[in-house]
């Protein structure tokens, strides 16, 4: 009788190792969902410059209007730097640079400098969702400020300082980078 108490008590254990199997694939269904709502890919399509850009790493597009974008970043493990989930702040200012240059929404843009503020932590799990506003859109010159928050909490706050150029920068000799970018 032992034997068969200890055999249930087994299949109890068992019953719960296998819910936790299963919680990923209820996690990643949900989030198909959540990717469903916002139509990620039909958003991405409008989107005139960096087409091959890795969305798993820098965002998904969920809104773009001229000079205004808004993006999301579903933070993952492979973005944390310790085992409590702490996200590395490069994932952060990436994304809210992806949201920028959507914001801008223009071939060979290249940003050239930014000033950022992180105001909080993201961790494992978390869904940033930034809104990134253009300024000066009759210049080859723009400016976006960029807001990133978790929960409607601001974590991010960046001004992206950004250069249309008329030709893909790695197609450009330097003299014509800096001849492009002082005579606008």
């Amino acid at each position: 009788m032992a034997k068969d108490a200890k055999e249930l008590a087994q299949d109890e254990i068992d019953k719960i190792s296998s819910v936790e199997e299963n919680f990923d694939d209820v996690f990643r269904d949900s989030s198909e969902d959540i990717m469903e709502d916002y139509n990620y890919a039909e958003k991405a399509e409008a989107l005139n410059t960096h087409k091959k850009i890795k969305k798993s790493l820098c965002g998904n597009i969920v809104s773009l209007e001229k000079n205004h974008s808004k993006t999301h970043l579903q933070t993952t493990d492979e973005m944390a730097v310790d085992t409590l989930g702490l996200i590395h702040g490069g994932f952060i200012s990436g994304a809210a640079e992806y949201a920028a240059i959507a914001a801008i929404n223009e071939e060979n843009l290249v940003i050239i400098s930014s000033k950022i503020k992180f105001l909080a932590p993201a961790k494992n799990g978390d869904l940033i969702e930034f809104d990134a506003k253009a300024k000066f859109e009759d210049s080859r010159k723009r400016e976006v400020k960029v807001i990133g928050e978790i929960n409607e909490i601001k974590i991010f706050e960046g001004i992206f300082q950004a250069v249309l150029l008329e030709n893909h920068i790695l197609k450009m000799k330097l003299k014509d980078i800096t001849k492009d970018y002082h005579a606008r």
